[in-house]
């Protein structure tokens, strides 16, 4: 390539940039409104625990999820 057809190149990507800012400036869907955007505050998490653990997930009854369940079949592998 001629240097002619580099800087060519070169002045429609800057011209082509620019462009497209503009338009992008001027569309009014991607305009932030001034006022901002209202949002709901949470409640500090706490980090400390004062309750017992629910007696109905913790139980001597409680499915344990480490040993292998088998679903059906004759029980063999």
């Amino acid at each position: 390539m001629k240097r002619s057809d580099i800087a060519m190149i070169i002045l429609l990507a800057s011209l082509s940039m620019m462009a497209a800012f503009a338009i992008a400036t001027n569309l009014s869907f991607l305009k932030v409104d001034e006022k901002g955007e209202p949002v709901d505050r949470v409640e500090k998490i706490n980090s400390s625990i004062d309750d017992q653990p629910s007696a109905t997930v913790f139980n001597k009854d409680a499915i344990n999820p480490t040993v292998k369940t088998i679903i059906g079949g004759t029980g063999q592998q």
